[in-house]
Formats: C-alpha cells, sequence, structure tokens
C-alpha cells in the first residue's frame, strides 16, 4: 500500500504492473482492492495500474466532511501525481465514473483515454429511490443492504450459480467487512452529484461500458453518457452492475482492447 497526501490527509492506493499508466476509480462502497483486484491481475500484465481509495473507502484517511466529486477528483489527481504519473488512461466504475468525468475535464492534459463503467451523470428519479434505501437500510439493517447489493449487483444466473453456501458465505463477507459508514457518507454524493456539464468538455477518447443486467445503475445511463461525450465508443457486458467482480476477464479484455486500439 502507498500513501499520497492531500490536504493533510492520507490517501491509499496500490500500485501494480509495469508498462503505460492506468489508474482505476472505484465505485460506491468499494475500494481499489474489492473492486479492481482480479480485474488489475490482468492488467497489470501490460499497465502500471494505480488503484485509489478515495474519502469513505478503504485506508484513506477521512476527516467526515461532506463529500463532493470536486474534492474526490482532487483526491484522484493527488495520487496520480504522487504516484508520477504525468498523462495516464483512467477508468471509472459506477460512482467512480462520475470523478472521472470531472476529472478527464478539469484535467485533459494529464488524460491520455477515458473509460467509464456502468457509470451515471446525475441520479434520476429511479436512482434516487434506490439510494435512499440504501441511506436507510445501512442506518437500520445492514444484512439486508448486503442482501440488496447481491441482488441488484450481480446477474441472476451468476447469484444463483453460488449456490446456497456460496451466497451465505457473500453476505456474511458484505455485512462484516463493509465499511457502512463511509458507503452511508458515498451514498449521500450519489444522490446530489451532477457532471452533465463536464461530458461536453472531455477530449480523451472515450470507451463507455454499460451492463445489460444492471439493476443499481441500468445501462440506459452509460447510453446516455456515450451519446453526450464527443465520438464515443459504447460497449455493453453481460452482467450485473458489478462487472469487474462478476466477469473481471471480460472488463479487462474490454479495457486492453480500447487503450490498444488508441
Amino acid at each position: 500500500m502507498h500513501f499520497a497526501t492531500f490536504e493533510g490527509r492520507k490517501i491509499a492506493y496500490r500500485k501494480d504492473g509495469t508498462g503505460p499508466a492506468l489508474l482505476l476509480v472505484h465505485g460506491t462502497g468499494g475500494d481499489g482492492g474489492s473492486n479492481w483486484e482480479e480485474v488489475t491481475q490482468e492488467l497489470a500484465k501490460d499497465y502500471t495500474v494505480v488503484r485509489p481509495d478515495y474519502a469513505g473507502s478503504g485506508a484513506t484517511e477521512d476527516d467526515g466532511r461532506v463529500l463532493t466529486v470536486d474534492y474526490l477528483a482532487a483526491q484522484i489527481m493527488a495520487v496520480a501525481t504522487h504516484a508520477g504519473l504525468t498523462q495516464f488512461a483512467l477508468a471509472g466504475f459506477s460512482l467512480g465514473a462520475a470523478v472521472a468525468v470531472h476529472v478527464a475535464a478539469q484535467w485533459p492534459e494529464r488524460i491520455s483515454n477515458l473509460i467509464l463503467l456502468a457509470g451515471f451523470a446525475s441520479a434520476d428519479p429511479r436512482l434516487k429511490i434506490e439510494m435512499e434505501l440504501w441511506r436507510t437500510l445501512i442506518a437500520t439493517n445492514p444484512r439486508a443492504m448486503a442482501q440488496v447489493i447481491l441482488l441488484t449487483g450481480f446477474s441472476p444466473d451468476t447469484l444463483s450459480s453460488w449456490g446456497s453456501d456460496g451466497v451465505a458465505q457473500a453476505l456474511q463477507d458484505l455485512d462484516t467487512t463493509m465499511d457502512w459508514k463511509g458507503m452511508a457518507r458515498q451514498v449521500e454524493l450519489d444522490l446530489v452529484l451532477d457532471v452533465s456539464a463536464a461530458l461536453g468538455k472531455i477530449s480523451a477518447p472515450a470507451l463507455v461500458i454499460g451492463a445489460t443486467y444492471d439493476h443499481m445503475v441500468p445501462p440506459a445511463h452509460s447510453r446516455a453518457l456515450a451519446a453526450a461525450i464527443d465520438g464515443a465508443t459504447y460497449a455493453e457486458l453481460p452482467t450485473g452492475h458489478l462487472a469487474p467482480m462478476e466477469r473481471p476477464d471480460l472488463t479487462a479484455a474490454q479495457i486492453r482492447g480500447f487503450l490498444q486500439r488508441s
């Protein structure tokens, strides 16, 4: 584990592999390890992969302030600079996609390529209902929240394939290892963020990836992101929302293929 410093706080990150630089930004309730570990094992064969933990996640020090996309983006850039990344490809997942959009719009000279996975520009009415439910369950019944994550995060066939024991173990792991307090703070950001205005400012080649069976952030959000970014390519994975965890092989293949073409 490595640590950058931003506004007097330590920002944790992982750095693996060699080659062109690729920075991966995690989603709500995740961190650079839980969201990206298996994808990194594949991509680190060809790239220097950096995985920050932004505020509310992992080993990053959190001062309890209200989270904003601008603040998380600044933490990401502090990590990029500390890790020695002058220019780099940037991939963001879910909430991390919104953060990546902001970074690409604010620091275009630093971003060589942009990948957005299962992301959204702002919460529509359905997504707001979902985030409000998450907020309630995190506060009152984390075990039920863990059930919701599995039910809506993975495709039905994948979840069923784990069997009763596998599902029970996954629930236990989520319930005991999740930083529920940090996730709740990130959910508050999900409810209010809006990076729509930044989409038109993106100049890097962009790939937007939706997930066909995504019941957390339906793929219509990804299609809208692709339509709003000039020249963006759209692709779709046959997974639920948690594509980097459900099919890390397909996720890595999409990212590698795009970077090689670019």
